[in-house]
């Protein structure tokens, strides 16, 4: 199902609001529910203009943003990588290294050896390596 351009670019405050209280509420629950009320939508409509004016889902865009304050965290020293992992909202460390993994192409420890400039360069990119 296709959202009209138009009809999504109505929709730019909204997102941005949304954008805004998931970067002010990282730390707590961020699901579509949540979200959806926020922009002061029903959940299916949220999901259908969220993911056409961004390119990603709702929880593909927490997901992102948490891995890359995550990284944000490695690259600024941070020693125990399973705090950083509890932090970012995974019950594991193994859970949240296939993530990080997954995003990024490097592991969480690897990442964390990487010179500041390249580390950047990584997370300003967002990773995604396939």
């Amino acid at each position: 199902m296709s959202v009209d351009i138009m009809h999504v670019n109505g929709h730019s405050q909204q997102i941005s609001e949304v954008k805004q209280y998931i970067r002010a509420n990282m730390d707590q629950p961020l699901n579509r529910e949540v979200l959806a009320e926020i922009a002061g939508f029903s959940v299916p409509h949220f999901h259908r203009v969220f993911t056409a004016h961004m390119g990603e889902s709702a929880g593909s865009y927490v997901r992102r943003m948490r891995l890359e304050r995550a990284g944000r965290k490695l690259r600024m020293g941070a020693v125990d990588i399973t705090n950083v992992a509890h932090a970012a909202g995974y019950a594991t460390h193994a859970a949240f290294g296939k993530a990080f993994k997954q995003q990024f192409g490097l592991s969480p420890s690897e990442f964390r050896q990487l010179d500041c400039g390249a580390a950047t360069r990584i997370l300003r990119e967002g990773g995604r390596f396939q």
